[in-house]
């Protein structure tokens, strides 16, 4: 049973980690999708489909940016109305939300599909991957809609200030990928396509899940009027969401240059390349958590119109976010080489070179962790404040630091430069948002 949460009262860093903390756990799970897709690949199949894997990443987070930042900026409007008590504006807000994401998900399914090819000539995909690669990428692209109806439900269940219900919709889905991992690929022999099939099959299921825990909660209980397209309330929807999906692309669009300048050293660096890129969301975990967790609570608290308890909360979340991030990255610097080694396979001199890439960009990594966690609380901050333009120029910031990086440091330190290109854009990106919400805090 969906399960909402009032955090407008009660200690702010207890709130805040109660909240993110069955969203951690189901993170860990969600991550499981892509982590056990390429274990299972790199072991199964070997270091080309590794690579071809790789080759898709950036591609493929280019849709689920864009279609998360939309839910999550449709999120804040929700949890203002929750904390304020405006029940029957939120279901509108919320009818109005599903015409819309229907429209968006048909849009990006389409567009998406018909440049799939130019643009993996663009990234300098290598001819020996790109047709494993372009399969990967169509399934997971006519798979938009189902990605977008679980984004969409789970971003109304975490406004309403419920982690619980998307945490067991992820951990069944987990299981369903992996056991569907195993037999379409090991068994059917389907390649990285069964890979594909295993995870839209198991995100079917959590959408469906969490769509009909949204169903029972008792404030979301539909009139026959509430049930069509506000215009009012698209238009302020749309202000919300455009913004922190136009943030998603551009720092996809800036990942994917990164992944061409990648393309240029050898299927074996694009191999190691992955394998960190596969870690990287388990490093992320926690701060996509505590951010979620900080923009409902600032959300529901300025709905509610107490500015001085959103202070007091960011600025304890802050200090959980930094100390999470540094567990964190002491774990991945004990056992990073160990964590690597699951996803590499192939002659001896393969997984060397491979793993000898991997564990250079891993400790880089780690060492910077903190940077990013600090980047999503001040990110999450504002949007809760209702304030989505300067996440996204966060967004631009992201882009001109990683593009730059990318671009011009392997002109000075050869391969090695690229591995910087992610922290010179988490850098770049937490600065601003950091003075942007003491500027912000301040007028508010």
């Amino acid at each position: 049973m969906a399960r909402t949460k009032d955090m407008t009262s009660g200690k702010p860093w207890k709130i805040i980690f109660l909240f993110a903390l069955p969203l951690m756990v189901g993170n860990v799970f969600q991550q499981l999708y892509t982590v056990v897709d390429t274990m299972i690949v790199g072991q199964g199949i070997g270091v080309g489909a590794l690579a071809a894997l790789g080759a898709a990443d950036w591609i493929n987070w280019l849709i689920i940016g864009t279609v998360s930042g939309v839910t999550q900026g449709f999120s804040i409007l929700y949890a203002q109305l929750f904390g304020g008590a405006e029940y029957s504006r939120l279901r509108q807000s919320i009818s109005t939300s599903v015409v819309l994401a229907i429209f968006l998900a048909l849009v990006i399914t389409a567009v998406s599909e018909a440049v799939l090819l130019p643009l993996l000539r663009l990234l300098n995909t290598p001819d020996d991957i790109l047709p494993m690669t372009a399969v990967y990428l169509r399934i997971m692209m006519a798979g938009t809609p189902i990605v977008m109806a679980y984004n969409l439900a789970a971003s109304i269940l975490r406004s309403l200030g419920d982690g619980r219900t998307p945490l067991i919709a992820m951990a069944i889905a987990c299981a369903i990928n992996i056991v569907l991992d195993l037999l379409f690929i090991l068994v059917f022999r389907w390649g990285v396509a069964g890979a594909a099939i295993a995870t839209l099959t198991a995100q079917a299921f959590s959408s469906l899940f969490c769509l009909m825990e949204v169903r029972r909660i008792p404030v979301l209980q539909m009139e026959r009027e509430e049930w069509k397209y506000q215009p009012q309330l698209g238009r302020k929807l749309l202000k919300l969401g455009l913004p922190l999906a136009f943030q998603g692309t551009i720092i996809s669009v800036g990942g994917m240059i990164v992944q061409m300048v990648v393309n240029t050293f050898g299927v074996l660096f694009i191999a190691g390349f992955t394998a960190v890129n596969k870690l990287y969301g388990i490093l992320e975990i926690a701060a996509t958590s505590f951010g979620y967790a900080i923009l409902t609570y600032a959300g529901q608290n300025l709905g509610a119109g107490d500015k001085p308890r959103i202070v007091r909360g960011v600025r304890q979340g802050a200090v959980l976010s930094i100390a999470t991030s540094l567990v964190i990255a002491g774990v991945m610097l004990l056992f990073g080489k160990t964590f690597l080694a699951m996803f590499i396979s192939g002659t001896a001199e393969e997984v060397a070179t491979a793993t000898s890439v991997a564990w250079t960009y891993l400790r880089i990594m780690a060492a910077f962790l903190p940077v990013l966690y600090i980047l999503y609380v001040y990110r999450s901050a504002l949007q809760g404040l209702g304030d989505t333009v300067i996440p996204m120029v966060s967004g631009i910031v992201e882009f001109v630091m990683r593009v730059s990086a990318a671009l011009i440091l392997p002109h000075f330190f050869g391969e090695i430069g690229i591995f910087f290109a992610e922290v010179a854009a988490w850098t770049g990106a937490a600065v601003l948002l950091f003075c942007s919400y003491c500027v912000r805090i301040r007028k508010v």
